[in-house]
């Protein structure tokens, strides 16, 4: 066998690896018994072990210096192994396998805390992780930027100055589009309980509505909506409210396009570098494109008025328009996931700020609820009132997924871009919208975006679908031209 050959038949044994690994946490989110936490986490660490071990074996430095390639795939598949040898390769095993033990049970602990309302009784774990995502990012780093180290886990290629400079023109546009909006009356809102059984059976009609495939996938109840592995078994979650069916909706609409970006990559790339999303930015970018763009339209909403009466009868809106307006709403919140499409990304950018405070050191943990809740004051003018609405209410500080959060802002800027694209390819997109009809669009999605998988690198695969250099101004004048309809601004 040649090198590259036996490279990559290595590689599909990590690569599986990988996806066992995966389901443990998704199976730690959904159906794992509360007392099996801790050995869950010894379970994880250990996997991680033989993961890290794997990543840095010589013969993959060996096989990569010898590998002879002659094609694109070729080419990307060992750029991607690369990256992977020389980035784990700087961090030692055992810190490794302490990331993945320490973080396992910070989950188990973090929810407790959640749940309590109580900051304090998470503080001692959340400053344990902020410790070991600090080594990581420094051994990643060498001498350079920490936080650009922890980012490249998510967006490779992207840098926290790019970004920042970025959301520094996304903000103040954001802030005087949230002002003129809460200066206007708020529709009302739906009323009535919603039995959560419906709002289940609802939420997997409309998986299947979007192209997830129900045979590689599945859709359970989780505290954190997330979508899970690649290929054939692509799972998601959503979670129901009683008194608010639009959050498993769109949850499950947004979980969905994850879902179906790894459900529609090239099967030839199966177990693979290339058979995953090529980074989280362009991850979110089909999640916020299939929930907002698509899923909140003026054309899918009509349709999906239809369907809720259907579900659940008369629940206090009396037409599609005034639907469209309630599923659009703009309002004071608090949760990030719960946000509308206006205040979204000040959510995010709070996140982003404190985080990067957390990991210069500017900001210790000690001090972290209280930052937050004087952030969150300043951005939306009025107070957090318990943790589980203000710094508990993510899950991501927990597992160590510290650079994770600006990836979402930076895939609502790339679905910005793609909209633009998508709108001039399939001009009577409303049209099927309409009639609940998404395979134009998500078909679309597919062929520029989805099937490549990691062939290209993030940014270009935004540039080729798009033909143009990613910016935020297509997101700002959709969200200008979109809210000021609804609100007559």
């Amino acid at each position: 066998m040649t090198a590259y050959k036996d490279l990559m038949e290595f590689q599909r044994e990590t690569e599986a690896l990988g996806q066992i690994a995966g389901r443990l946490g998704w199976d730690q989110e959904t159906m794992m018994p509360r007392a099996a936490a801790a050995q869950r986490a010894e379970e994880m660490a250990a996997i991680e072990s033989v993961l890290h071990a794997r990543r840095t074996d010589p013969r993959v430095g060996d096989w990569l210096a010898a590998a002879e390639t002659s094609g694109e795939v070729e080419v990307a598949n060992l750029r991607h192994i690369r990256r992977q040898f020389e980035r784990t390769s700087k961090v030692p095993a055992r810190l490794a396998a302490e990331i993945a033990r320490v973080t396992s049970a910070a989950q188990g602990i973090w929810a407790e805390a959640r749940a309590a309302d109580d900051f304090a009784a998470f503080a001692p774990t959340l400053r344990e992780v902020l410790a070991l995502k600090r080594e990581e990012g420094a051994a990643l780093a060498a001498d350079g930027d920490v936080y650009d180290a922890m980012l490249d886990d998510y967006e490779p290629g992207a840098t926290a100055a790019e970004l920042s400079a970025m959301f520094d023109a996304l903000r103040p546009r954001l802030v005087a589009l949230r002002a003129a909006i809460l200066d206007r009356p708020a529709p009302a809102g739906v009323s009535g309980e919603f039995d959560e059984g419906a709002q289940m059976k609802l939420s997997r009609m409309i998986a299947k509505t979007f192209g997830y495939d129900m045979s590689k996938g599945r859709v359970d109840k989780a505290v954190h909506p997330f979508s899970s592995g690649s290929g054939t078994d692509v799972r998601i979650t959503t979670r129901t409210n009683p008194l608010d069916p639009f959050n498993c909706i769109y949850s499950t609409i947004h979980e969905v396009g994850h879902g179906a970006y790894e459900q529609n990559i090239d099967p030839d790339y199966l177990l693979t570098p290339l058979g995953a999303g090529v980074s989280m930015g362009v991850h979110e970018s089909q999640s916020r494109i299939y929930e907002n763009q698509l899923g909140r339209s003026r054309a899918f909403t009509g349709w999906l008025y239809g369907q809720m009466r259907d579900a659940f009868g008369d629940f206090g809106i009396a037409d599609e328009d005034a639907f469209y307006a309630v599923v659009n709403r703009v309002t004071n919140g608090y949760i990030r996931t719960e946000a509308d499409e206006v205040q979204y990304n000040l959510h995010v950018l709070l996140r982003y700020d404190l985080e990067r405070a957390l990991v210069s050191r500017d900001l210790e943990v000690d001090d972290l609820e209280a930052a937050w809740n004087d952030r969150f004051a300043a951005d939306f003018g009025f107070a957090v009132d318990k943790p589980s609405n203000g710094v508990l209410q993510d899950v991501h500080w927990s597992v160590g997924l510290f650079g994770y959060f600006p990836t979402y802002t930076l895939g609502n800027v790339y679905a910005g871009c793609l909209h633009d694209a998508l709108r001039a390819a399939v001009p009577d997109l409303d049209d099927q919208l309409a009639q609940g009809d998404t395979a134009r669009a998500t078909g679309w999605l597919r062929q520029n975006v989805q099937r490549h998988g990691g062939l290209h690198e993030p940014r270009t695969v935004i540039e080729m679908a798009s033909g143009a250099a990613p910016s935020e101004g297509p997101l700002l004048s959709y969200l200008e031209g979109k809210f000021g309809a609804i609100y007559g601004l």
